[in-house]
């Protein structure tokens, strides 16, 4: 229906039709348009009560235990400078071994100057986003080794679909910023491969984005490749975090050097650290939850702890990824039921610190299934009632994140676009309790004509991307489409109308400057 003649028509049509009958018209002869998000999806508050899973008891058992860890067990810590930075602040480095042990006061002391909300700047400052507090996050797969389509299946990341990905994660509002590579291109050489794929970021899209902790030089290309993306001085970049990284720990209880090395590199320039242990129960951690969970807040404290030995008040996030594995062949699970327990008791670790919280949509399934789905429901409903405040891998992520798959990501975004809209506050103004429209239909008519309605039913439901209403008999003469079938048509008419966002020519000129000397410098060293 385009116009209130239509709608006036479609309610005399339907006046006559039996009322049994009447559910099965209205709007279901044709598919539906399918309009992009728009632009009220760019800053998302969570203001639902949080759900407590563990009882305060609880939680100060589970605090307690993973400072016992570190107190007597302690972290190997791969990376000499590191340890001596950890020396320094009071750590106790056992000689000869690369085994550190944290006080539980200084650990304690440390996080306390970690900030709870701070911004993340983007090229377009309309794309800066809010983190910490109530604010919701949401960016797209990351690191996929593989990407998938119906037509072309499952094959090795490249250049080509990496920024397809790229460019639909630029398409829809409600994805805040690209996480890492979404794939990972392997048609580059792993020594330019980041100077390529930041520029394309820097040029596909202007929202905040990630780069990898895979040695120093690594790090300061993107550092650069940031700066020169919004424009601006270093002096302002360490002001204004401009780029993040995650650092994952290398559980059981470990640190490594290249992500210790993206630590001293990001936090001492006040950009954003992401410390997220990758915790499977039964696998790299203990086969109870609550283990699993007091092994991840062990390593999750010292790794922040760590950023705040760099630079104190450097902003950093508390990361949880604390789920299962098939006790029968050892493969990951996600969006299980500990999955999501782990989810919501992160949750309210992050917060009892005041930390911002990373968490992330997953599902193990290879394709696009009614699994797929459930099991990234399931993920969504965890982390909104826990309090997540930056959901990586929120769009794209099949096969517990070895593939980045387009018919999915358009699945995920639909889902977070229903997040969104039910995170919107209930309207309970005198206009929506809608009693002059209650007055003027009275016992027995029906809402269709009323001027009420009229001012509103183009907005006044969330118009899903996916979902077909059509009837059988409707559906049935289109050829029967599944979810599959409009996903997959849906990414390519989302391409085919991708438009690059506007930059400066100075900008891009140094940015392309800056890309071609490091190449001929050889980019980073390989071992092949």
């Amino acid at each position: 229906m385009s116009d209130d003649r239509n709608m006036a028509q479609h309610e005399a049509d339907t006046a006559t039709i039996p009322v049994e009958r009447r559910r099965r018209v209205g709007g279901r002869g044709a598919e539906r348009s399918r309009k992009p998000s728009g632009a009220k999806y760019l800053n998302l508050v969570n203001n639902l009560a949080r759900t407590e899973l563990l009882s305060p008891e609880a939680l100060d058992d589970i605090h307690e235990a993973s400072l016992t860890i570190l107190e007597e067990i302690g972290m190997d810590i791969i990376l000499p400078e590191a340890r001596e930075r950890m020396k320094a602040a009071g750590a106790v480095v056992t000689p000869g071994t690369e085994r550190v042990r944290f006080d539980r006061g200084m650990i304690t002391e440390l996080i306390a100057s970690v900030p709870s909300t701070f911004t993340l700047h983007a090229r377009n400052p309309l794309r800066n986003v809010q983190i910490g507090g109530r604010n919701l996050v949401f960016a797209q797969v990351a690191s996929a080794p593989f990407v998938a389509d119906r037509e072309g299946g499952r094959r090795a990341g490249n250049q080509e679909d990496f920024r397809k990905l790229i460019k639909l994660a630029q398409s829809y509002d409600i994805i805040h910023m690209t996480g890492g590579y979404p794939v990972e291109p392997v048609d580059i050489h792993a020594s330019v491969r980041h100077l390529d794929c930041l520029s394309d970021i820097v040029k596909l899209t202007d929202k905040a984005f990630h780069c990898y902790s895979l040695g120093k030089q690594r790090n300061l290309d993107a550092i650069e490749i940031a700066r020169i993306g919004r424009g601006i001085s270093m002096e302002e970049m360490e002001r204004e975090p401009s780029l993040f990284t995650i650092i994952n720990s290398s559980s059981p209880l470990r640190l490594d050097g290249p992500m210790l090395q993206g630590i001293i590199e990001m936090s001492s320039r006040g950009q954003v650290v992401i410390v997220t242990p990758f915790t499977l129960a039964g696998a790299m951690a203990p086969v109870t939850i609550a283990g699993a969970l007091v092994q991840q807040n062990a390593e999750a404290l010292c790794g922040i702890a760590f950023t705040q030995m760099v630079r104190k008040g450097a902003p950093v996030m508390y990361g949880g990824f604390t789920s299962n594995v098939d006790m029968k062949t050892g493969a990951p699970a996600f969006g299980t039921p500990e999955y999501m327990k782990a989810v919501i008791a992160g949750g309210q670790l992050a917060r009892r610190y005041g930390i911002p919280y990373r968490t992330s949509n997953t599902n193990a399934s290879n394709t696009l299934d009614a699994q797929a789905a459930y099991e990234s429901a399931l993920s969504l409903w965890a982390l909104t009632q826990g309090g997540g405040n930056f959901v990586l891998h929120a769009a794209g992520w099949s096969e517990g994140g070895l593939t980045a798959s387009f018919e999915k990501f358009i699945l995920d975004v639909d889902m977070l676009q229903m997040v969104a809209e039910f995170l919107t506050p209930l309207d309970v103004s005198q206009d929506a309790l809608a009693l002059d429209a209650v007055r003027d239909v009275g016992p027995g008519g029906h809402y269709f004509g009323t001027a009420h309605t009229l001012a509103r039913y183009e907005t006044a439901f969330y118009s899903p991307i996916l979902s077909d209403w059509r009837n059988h008999e409707t559906w049935t003469e289109a050829g029967r489409p599944t979810t599959y079938d409009h996903a997959n048509r849906i990414f390519k008419e989302t391409l085919v109308h991708y438009e690059r966002p506007p930059l400066d020519p100075a900008i891009e000129e140094e940015l392309d400057a800056f890309v071609a000397k490091r190449k001929k410098e050889g980019g980073v060293p390989t071992d092949f």
